[in-house]
């Protein structure tokens, strides 16, 4: 069974889940199909890992808000994350957000 993140879970979730948690999941973002992944939830936030090697993070800010970074699969030490912008929920699609500087959108549902 799959659980979709939806704004309320995450917020939820990230009160609730200090340390880093990982679920496997099914996730999707623009540029690729839905995919399988492991949903990390940690005190502020979610990442899961791309099919192509980078990272893609969420960083809860507001309640129905929060920003968006690509880590680089060949991340060096010291060095930034790219910033994606401000996402919001997409409504009537629950555990899905978009927005971003290239309208980039995301979807996570967690298996339990």
């Amino acid at each position: 069974m799959k659980y979709l993140l939806s704004g309320a879970a995450l917020i939820a979730g990230f009160a609730l889940a200090v340390p880093a948690n990982a679920a496997p999941g099914q996730c999707s973002i623009t540029g690729f199909d839905s995919f399988d992944c492991d949903v990390t939830v940690d005190g502020g936030g979610i990442s899961f890992a791309l099919p192509d090697g980078r990272t893609f993070v969420f960083a809860h800010i507001a309640d129905g808000e929060g920003l968006g970074y690509m880590i680089p699969s060949d991340v060096q030490p010291g060095r930034s994350p790219v910033e994606l912008g401000s996402f919001r929920p997409v409504e009537g699609e629950a555990g899905c957000w978009s927005g971003g500087k290239e309208e980039t959108k995301f979807c996570a549902a967690i298996s339990q």
